[in-house]
């Protein structure tokens, strides 16, 4: 992999100022004057280059991960950048999660420990608080523009420290304004661009012309020529805005599936121009408790009028029913077999989209917290509960029998639907190996009830 320089940088903005210049020479004297002035372009490029570059960080975090069975810590790199003058700094969500330690580098070598002040899993984004102590050096710091203003075809910078590397910096245009990528789009659609996004990346600044940040880089495609997608700013502002106030976002939920009214994916086209239908609800949720139906269309929101014709309009929709406040009744004005109809939803906190990990040693497995949005299949047998998130091989619970996904229903006869039980039955256990080390594990698969012998007494840690 070549590695990408500041100097590297620099030439090719030099080398691509100088197409574009001979691009508007060769088009013929009219358009002579105008390819004069493209010569300007590397010093618009480099001056919105120094406004952001400095405020860019190198992050490194060491995160705990259970999904092999036992706790285990990995060292994860990102980027990300500095947003205000007291340490303030924008990430992906996916590069702090679950971290234990982050540390960020700024690009005049200086390091600093730093807190996650909080995230949102849903928009992929993180903001961090530098550990800035009194008479430290000003830092600097980058300003969000606006990525509403910004058209297919305008040019951009993409910034980081991509594959671990020292910072760089691309050049390239926005290739669409408004991408909307499944189940990667709940609240939010997405900039696309073609200007080079590699591995490590993630959290660095998308920015304009004008030295403005106009998006998070998140996603980079290599195969096909290589694409790049960025959490727009205006969504960016939103949810900073959010961690600063509530230290999260705090997001309604209403249980309603959404489809647009011209389905392309699905062939699906209703014979309509207003509002977005209803393609079912959530078990247990708001709406199906309100009586909301399959096929009804949804045209107002407390009296506002809302429309998704595509998929593309669908995260502005879900935005808005996420911001409805919770426990106070809204009224949904739906059309039914051509009936105009008025229902009242209740919205409740969304909460958590994730549930929490716990290590097993010596039982040689982890559990986790079942979650309705991240464990849909098991949240239908058990709506509190935790089941087997992983197993390590070769170890006591695979020798077992265990498999991923199980339910825990008892253990040694206790009832068990909590991680804190769960830990409690654990630690008896082990403080009580010499007497007894064989522990009867009742569970749930795929609806079916199975009982498990544990047997721990072998410690594969030690082999």
């Amino acid at each position: 992999m070549k590695r990408t320089s500041r100097s590297a940088g620099v030439t090719a903005v030099f080398c691509f100022a100088m197409v574009l210049g001979q691009a508007a020479l060769w088009a013929g004297p009219a358009s002579a004057q105008e390819g004069l002035s493209t010569l300007d372009f590397r010093k618009v490029v480099k001056d919105a280059k120094d406004k952001v570059f400095p405020a860019v960080v190198f992050i490194k975090c060491i995160r705990e991960t259970f999904t092999r069975g036992k706790k285990i810590s990995q060292e994860i790199t990102g980027s990300g950048v500095i947003i205000s003058a007291t340490g303030e700094a924008l990430t992906n969500h996916h590069v702090v999660d679950k971290a234990v330690e982050v540390r960020c580098l700024l690009w005049d070598g200086r390091a600093f420990e730093a807190k996650v002040l909080g995230t949102d899993k849903d928009t992929d984004l993180a903001l961090l608080q530098l550990d800035v102590k009194p008479g430290t050096k000003p830092l600097p710091f980058a300003t969000l523009g606006d990525s509403t203003k910004l058209k297919e075809g305008d040019f951009v910078m993409a910034m980081g420290a991509p594959w671990g590397l020292a910072r760089s910096v691309s050049i390239g245009i926005i290739s669409c304004t408004n991408r909307f990528l499944p189940t990667r789009s709940e609240y939010s659609l997405w900039l696309q661009t073609d200007a080079s996004i590699g591995q490590g990346n993630s959290g660095g600044p998308l920015v304009n012309t004008d030295g403005e940040i106009v998006g998070i880089t998140a996603m980079g495609i290599l195969a096909g020529g290589g694409m790049g997608f960025s959490i727009p700013s205006e969504t960016v502002g939103f949810i900073v805005a959010q961690v600063r106030e509530h230290g999260r976002v705090n997001w309604s939920w209403t249980g309603l599936r959404l489809q647009p009214l011209r389905d392309f994916n699905k062939n699906i086209y209703f014979n309509a121009t207003e509002g977005f239908m209803v393609a079912g609800t959530d078990p247990e949720s708001p709406a199906r408790r309100a009586g909301l139906l399959p096929r009804d269309r949804v045209v107002a929101i407390n009296g506002k009028k809302i429309t998704a014709t595509t998929a593309e309009e669908l995260p502005a929709v879900r935005h808005a029913l996420g911001l409805l406040p919770k426990g106070e009744p809204a009224q949904l004005t739906i059309v039914r077999n051509d009936k105009t109809l008025q229902i009242r939803v209740t919205p409740t906190e969304k909460g958590k989209v994730e549930g929490e990990e716990l290590d097993c040693p010596r039982w040689d497995f982890t559990i986790k917290a079942i979650n309705r949005f991240d464990n849909p299949n098991l949240y239908f047998y058990r709506k509190k509960g935790v089941f087997v998130y992983g197993i390590k091989y070769p170890g006591n619970a695979s020798g077992s029998g265990l498999h991923r996904d199980d339910i825990l229903l008892e253990i040694g006869g206790k009832s068990v639907t909590t991680l804190e039980e769960v830990k409690a039955i654990h630690k008896s256990s082990i403080d009580n190996i010499k007497k007894k080390h064989r522990i009867v594990i009742s569970v749930l698969r795929n609806g079916l009830l199975r009982q498990v012998v544990l047997d721990f007494k072998r410690d594969y840690e030690k082999e």
